[in-house]
């Protein structure tokens, strides 16, 4: 099945290239605060920004948005087709709806034809928890099945009025009822997809159930655009998304392997392996490094890494590709791995 490609804001959905989402959480309202996250989401590495719209006066936040940031914005907008329309009528990049809470056909209409005039994409959001009655009572439950349905008919809402730049969500707190219903979708149809696991949680829970759910389908080749949505500062969602295409081999940047420490650990390796993450964060060689707490035998047992650091009993080695370069004191480990990234 040939893939559909659809272009965001210069980005281009369906090309293979997976982009990392986070939505803003600032009041609506407050324009200001806003901006400042999503200057500082562009800076952690976000490559799309969506902001909720829930109000026609909220519509003030496009503008402003697009002012200070230069990745694609979308907007989010439930239930009133006029919020939809005044914001691609400000610049927005892409709008979130789902056509069945619209409106009528008249008003869904609008939306495409306004989105079809500026080149405008719509995702539909099909969420497991806003599921349509009749679809429950058919399937007793929300199924894969069920949520494909809905996708489905309002894929044809928007194909009634001669729109086809669609997108896809199929969202759901259940991590294996996201997977199979997303895998159930791309046997289907060629949308491109969003990915994300919906209310996954907190910070450390949520982090875990959006590693299983939207790990195994890109490994599986599925997805264009992934949010890890987590009850935490959204800039954590970019750097959870970005370790997770890591994981599953994609995308760019630094990798960090470290050894789980035992008893003949001599080093502070949690705190230095934490300081070394940290050091890497927003370094985007693709280069691998290891963080060993055991002098004798690290440098071997992490000999594919660019590389690495191994310490123990107050000095440590600083090793590339399983070599070691040179021994050096425990408090200079972090000082030189920074001295030898820079020269790769």
């Amino acid at each position: 099945m040939v893939k559909k490609t659809v272009n965001v804001g210069g980005l281009t959905l369906g090309s293979g290239n997976i982009y990392i989402q986070s939505m803003l959480n600032a009041p609506a309202h407050d324009v200001e605060a806003n901006v400042k996250q999503a200057v500082a989401l562009e800076k952690a590495g976000c490559e799309i920004i969506r902001a909720a719209v829930p109000t026609i006066d909220d519509v003030r936040l496009i503008p402003a948005i697009k002012a200070a940031v230069k990745i694609p914005l979308v907007a989010d907008i439930h239930f009133d087709y006029k919020i939809a329309l005044a914001c691609v009528e400000a610049g927005v990049d892409k709008v979130r709806i789902n056509p069945g809470n619209i409106g009528s056909a008249d008003k869904v209409r609008a939306v495409a034809d306004a989105c079809s005039e500026r080149g405008i994409p719509i995702r539909i959001g099909v969420n497991s928890g806003s599921l349509e009655k009749e679809l429950l009572q058919k399937y007793g439950s929300p199924t894969a099945e069920a949520l494909v349905e809905s996708a489905a008919r309002h894929i044809g809402l928007l194909n009634d009025c001669n729109f086809d730049d669609i997108v896809i969500s199929i969202k759901s707190s259940d991590v294996r009822l996201m997977i199979s219903a997303y895998r159930l979708f791309a046997e289907k149809y060629s949308y491109p997809l969003h990915l994300g696991v919906t209310e996954a949680g907190t910070e450390r829970m949520g982090m875990i159930k959006s590693a299983v759910g939207i790990g195994s389908l890109l490994c599986d080749g599925i997805g264009d655009t992934i949010r890890v949505s987590l009850t935490a500062d959204p800039v954590r969602e970019v750097y959870a998304a970005k370790d997770i295409l890591k994981s599953c081999g994609i995308g760019g940047g630094v990798e960090i392997v470290s050894c789980p420490t035992c008893g003949r650990t001599k080093i502070d390796l949690i705190g230095l392996a934490e300081r070394v993450e940290e050091l890497c964060r927003d370094i985007d060689k693709d280069i691998k490094i290891a963080v060993m707490g055991c002098a004798v035998n690290g440098p071997g047992e992490a000999r594919e890494a660019d590389l690495g650091i191994a310490g123990g009993d107050g000095v440590g080695l600083i090793f590339k590709k399983g070599e070691i370069l040179r021994k050096v004191p425990e408090d200079m480990l972090l000082p030189e791995l920074k001295k030898e990234i820079e020269l790769l």
